[in-house]
């Protein structure tokens, strides 16, 4: 880069750190302040926060590749996380049921859920320590997505540009919290939306690809491969059964077979919840509208994202046209913005990937601590803590979090490796005490705990075997591990009390089988309770494709694909009409004290 760049770069850093010096104020009011914003945050704000989190530069890169390398159809295969699927399920009901809780974190929620006795303690406990470890992996993620990045952009070693990039972003969280997360994500994703539109125009206006044009695609270690395709092929984007792709890719071959399963898995996520950084946004809403609202915020900004990598990719392509094929698909980000980007637009475009790589790590480093300080150290360690222990707690955490995340990535090379492990692997070892939370009566706090300790004992052991699983076991052999410890767990133990399932039941309203609890209710309560869950079932149903197809309508406008275009405006319209009708117009305000009788 040019000195102006590095400038621009420079004054960009600096800028955040200061912010997040100037709001150390309102972060020292107190714990809910350092962690929820004291509930006092707008929607959009929590939204387009939520936005900037999601657009990390490691995933960024990832998905660049596979478009590059598979074209329109790797959009289906991030189905597995890329796309963010469980915002759908967030906006629909997910929200609204996290956020009734009123709790500070997932393993809090535990309380609710299973009671204040040893068996809700239990689970808070593996909770606290489950989130913790995926925090941990997740920031080893982004710091090999991140310093391959940027190591290849400034020149220095990929595990220092990582190192830098971090530390930056714990300094600021440890000093502002949430509240330095919020607005620091708002800021840098004006920044990134900045970028997208500038890297739209420029490859609408500059490429037009012609027929016939070679991609690459990694083999085994660091080999590649070049194979040719046609434009017909490449910017096609309804999924073939199969794919006939050598080397790493052949993983998806089977394509039909593997959407399915990404949908399955993706859905047993989105009706089971999440924990971290995206529960922690809900946490902190006033009301179920606010849940609503940012959810939907939050998507209409992702789907952004998705005509960015769809024109970094096509210019990937143009770039091997004129010059050599780019022959590693995770570089092609790098290599475009070295290509074309000019002096001073340069420096803005690498401040925007900083911004969105800071907005992924500060999101994870604020929740992480916030498992540590709130369901660690004061639940167990120090009940007594004043408002500066548990500050000075939060800070500590925050470094202790980002140097094991750091440690754990110096074996990792490969970014999408380590990413379809945390999706597939690890996740799916925590997938089923989520799920069944929300919906068996029965399911006690025992029973979670265990099903959460076999399936992350599993996923691990598998990960340190080094046996190569195809992702389908990657994800069945914890999922397994995990249902049956989750069964055997509940059903060797006493039930949760009535009047604690009682009180959730009330509270947050959930579908499922709850017949013991729904029948303590009176007549209009059932049926009020019946009448929203049945909307929701079927908002649900329409929100899904709602989003997957707003996301591809993006990609069509980049690849100048008119026909296609036309034909997903026409379904994005027909599905916005029905979940017009059956979720967004019945977001009614409720008050922030949850429960049966708080409809204003």
């Amino acid at each position: 880069m040019h000195f102006f760049d590095y400038l621009i770069v420079t004054l960009y850093l600096l800028g955040i750190v200061v912010l997040g010096f100037i709001l150390q104020r309102k972060a020292s009011q107190g714990i809910d302040a350092y962690f929820l914003g004291n509930r006092r945050l707008p929607w959009w704000a929590l939204g387009a926060s939520g936005m900037a989190s999601n657009t990390d530069i490691a995933g960024t890169m990832v998905i660049t590749g596979l478009i590059y390398a598979i074209g329109i159809q790797g959009f289906f295969i991030e189905i597995r996380g890329g796309i963010v699927l469980i915002m759908a399920f967030f906006m629909i009901f997910m929200g609204k049921w996290t956020r009734r809780a009123q709790v500070m974190t997932l393993a809090e929620w535990m309380r609710l859920r299973f009671g204040s006795g040893r068996e809700g303690n239990i689970a808070r406990l593996m909770s606290a320590v489950a989130n913790l470890i995926i925090s941990i992996w997740i920031i080893s993620y982004f710091a090999v997505g991140g310093g391959k990045f940027f190591g290849q952009l400034l020149g220095i070693d990929d595990r220092w540009a990582a190192l830098f990039m971090i530390t930056l972003a714990m300094i600021y969280t440890a000093v502002s919290g949430f509240y330095g997360v919020i607005w620091t994500d708002v800021f840098q994703g004006f920044l990134v939306l900045i970028a997208i539109l500038y890297i739209c125009f420029l490859t609408l206006s500059t490429v037009t690809l012609p027929e016939t044009f070679s991609i690459s695609v990694p083999l085994s270690g660091e080999n590649f491969q070049t194979l040719s395709t046609t434009l017909s092929d490449w910017s096609n984007f309804i999924p073939p059964a199969t794919l006939d792709l050598p080397g790493q890719y052949s993983a998806y071959n089977l394509f039909g077979i593997t959407i399915f399963f990404y949908l399955m898995k993706t859905g047993i996520g989105g009706f089971g919840g999440a924990g971290g950084y995206m529960s922690q946004r809900y946490f902190a809403a006033d009301s179920d509208r606010t849940a609503g609202l940012l959810s939907l915020f939050w998507i209409l900004l992702l789907a952004f994202r998705w005509p960015l990598v769809t024109a970094f990719a096509i210019l990937g392509i143009h770039y091997g046209l004129n010059n050599s094929v780019i022959a590693d698909p995770e570089l092609v980000l790098p290599t475009v913005i070295e290509a074309y980007i000019p002096v001073g637009i340069k420096g803005l475009l690498v401040a925007c990937f900083i911004a969105a790589a800071m907005s992924t790590f500060d999101s994870i480093i604020n929740s992480s601590a916030a498992y540590w300080v709130k369901d660690i150290y004061q639940a167990y360690l120090n009940p007594n803590a004043n408002n500066q222990q548990l500050i000075t707690q939060s800070r500590l955490a925050s470094i202790a979090v980002v140097l094991l995340g750091l440690l754990f990535s110096i074996p990792v090379v490969n970014i999408n490796e380590i990413w379809g492990w945390i999706t597939h692997g690890l996740n799916s070892g925590l997938i089923i005490p989520l799920l069944l939370r929300w919906y068996w009566w029965r399911f006690n706090g025992y029973g979670f705990a265990v099903g959460m300790l076999a399936g992350m004992i599993t996923a691990i052991a598998a990960k340190l075997s080094g046996i190569p699983l195809p992702e389908y076991a990657t994800f069945l052999v914890p999922a397994s591990a995990s249902l049956i410890g989750c069964i055997m767990g509940t059903l060797l133990t006493p039930p949760t009390d009535e009047t604690v399932l009682d009180n959730f039941y009330q509270v947050t309203r959930p579908f499922g089988f709850w017949k013991p609890m729904r029948e303590k209710l009176s007549f209009p309560q059932q049926a009020k309770i019946k009448q929203e869950n049945r909307r929701d079932i079927m908002a649900i149903c329409i929100a899904v494709p709602w989003q997957l197809v707003l996301f591809l309508t993006g990609m069509m406008v980049i690849t100048k694909q008119w026909e296609q275009l036309g034909w997903l405006l026409l379904l994005l319209i027909l599905l916005s009409i029905g979940l017009y009708f059956t979720w967004f117009r019945y977001l009614e305000p409720y008050s922030s004290k949850p429960g049966l009788r708080d409809r204003a």
